[in-house]
């Protein structure tokens, strides 16, 4: 969908943003770009709709460079949500999100129904808030009426700059929630900026971590928490939420990892399918094994292998699960 091929920006006073950057951004996924202050997530966010023109490289969407691409055409296929909302506030709310249809030579009566299907996703009653300026709304009320109208006129893409980091704590979770329940009606390409962690461990298909304009691990937030690139991409998750996420997952059934289509009642190692992954990690290492039959209610029920177990622990070593 969007593809980043050796991309670099560097800027007039000689500050070197985006270095070589390669990145494959699949469709209909949430992609969030992440890393500390500077370091290259918001000027990767704007290159893609020329925001911010880039120096070497290309980037390409759907297999076409953008840079033969107009801006104007270029940006009205892509929706865009900022931090700071940018509604119109002598424009409705109905008119606010009518807006890029009307630009693209639509009639009212198109959208019409449109505004109104966006709004109730949101959960805003159109016939209640359609009608109000942006200033009648709270600042959580104005947030979502800058996320649909991004969608008003279906873009395949859409780009978000921080949009929630102005909220308050309550909204910005709200808004999280909402965001993630609406991807999953309308399966659109997102890019997400933010310099949240949680927030994107939570809304993310995939994260891109950025340090001084490269990245440095690209993982699905599920494969950033068990297996941390480097010790740039661990710092900045975070040692507690590694820890959280291993101990949380530690704690499951072996239920999951247990193959049924084996069953071997002769295995002289018999292990109990109540155990969690780590007590039956702990069992193996102990006995010295690589598998063992899983019986529960006295029946076998397949058979479970040390290094599945291993994997889905994944940063819980043999030394630590052996203690």
């Amino acid at each position: 969908m969007i593809v980043f091929k050796n991309v670099s920006k560097t800027f007039d006073d000689g500050t070197e943003a985006i270095k070589d950057m390669n990145l494959h951004i699949k469709e209909g996924q949430l992609v969030a770009l992440i890393g500390p202050s500077g370091c290259g997530k918001t000027t990767t966010m704007k290159m893609i709709n020329r925001l911010i023109s880039i120096t070497s490289g290309t980037i390409e969407i759907d297999g076409r460079d953008t840079s033969a691409v107009k801006e104007v055409e270029l940006r009205r296929n892509i929706g865009y949500v900022i931090q700071r909302i940018g509604l119109f506030p002598h424009m409705t709310i109905e008119e606010n999100v009518g807006l890029i249809p009307k630009l693209k030579g639509k009639k009212k009566a198109e959208y019409e129904n449109r505004v109104d299907e966006l709004l109730n996703l949101v959960g805003l009653e159109p016939e209640i808030y359609k009608k109000r300026y942006p200033l009648e709304l709270s600042g959580g009320q104005q947030q979502r009426v800058g996320v649909v109208r991004a969608l008003a006129d279906e873009p395949p893409i859409i780009l978000m700059d921080e949009p929630f980091s102005a909220l308050d704590p309550i909204s910005r979770e709200q808004l999280q929630d909402e965001l993630k329940q609406l991807q999953t009606t309308i399966k659109k390409t997102i890019v997400f900026v933010t310099h949240d962690m949680d927030e994107a461990l939570k809304i993310a298909d995939e994260i891109v971590v950025m340090k001084d304009g490269v990245i440095q691990q690209i993982a699905a937030p599920q494969e950033l928490l068990r297996n941390p690139a480097n010790e740039f991409v661990r710092s900045f998750i975070g040692e507690e939420r590694i820890q959280t996420y291993l101990n949380d997952h530690s704690s499951q059934s072996i239920h999951a990892f247990v193959d049924s289509t084996v069953t071997r009642p002769e295995d002289a190692y018999v292990i109990d399918a109540s155990l969690t992954i780590k007590d039956a990690v702990r069992y193996f290492i102990q006995q010295k094994v690589e598998s063992a039959s899983v019986k529960e209610n006295e029946k076998v029920i397949g058979v479970l292998k040390k290094d599945r177990l291993l994997t889905a622990l994944a940063g819980i070593d043999e030394e630590e699960a052996a203690r």
